[in-house]
């Protein structure tokens, strides 16, 4: 225990909602650029919706699981998607449907932390994530959904397993 009220507090950087808008009219804005209608979530890094909006002719239930896709990238910090098979229903259920390995999730990452996360739901798998990366870019996050030349998913560091 502490007398010094410094060492009981940090400061945490936060996503504001500005930022949380600017990514969700990216998000739009590029959707719109490849005629695919998406859901889009953005939460902050403890999954509290900041922003959020279903273009017209969007999918009515893929609202939930650009939510879940938004939720699962902030919690874990990395993009939905690359979970083996097996493991996929295992966290689905284990969460109460509040995560999902369905690609269309990033993580928000600003200098290193993460402050949030975009989902993006509606259209095919490589859509999601191209209107999700749009974000990322216009806020200037870091994107760890990389591809190589072959398609596959790389992190920052290389390939992903």
């Amino acid at each position: 225990m502490t007398d010094n009220p410094a060492a009981a507090t940090r400061h945490v950087p936060q996503l504001t909602h500005a930022a949380a808008l600017a990514a969700l009219q990216a998000a739009v804005a590029h959707a719109e650029a490849i005629g695919a209608p998406e859901n889009v979530a953005v939460v902050d890094q403890g999954g509290n919706l900041l922003a959020f909006l279903r273009m017209d002719g969007a999918k009515l239930l893929s609202r939930e699981s650009a939510l879940a896709k938004a939720v699962t990238a902030a919690s874990n910090g990395v993009p939905t998607g690359r979970l083996p098979a097996d493991l996929a229903v295992t966290v689905a259920l284990a969460s109460g449907g509040r995560l999902t390995n369905l690609p269309g999730g990033l993580p928000i990452l600003i200098d290193g932390a993460c402050l949030g996360g975009i989902g993006v739901g509606s259209g095919t798998s490589d859509q999601d994530v191209a209107v999700a990366r749009a974000a990322l870019r216009a806020i200037g996050a870091q994107d760890l959904d990389v591809r190589d030349p072959n398609g596959q998913a790389r992190g920052a560091d290389g390939p992903e397993p």
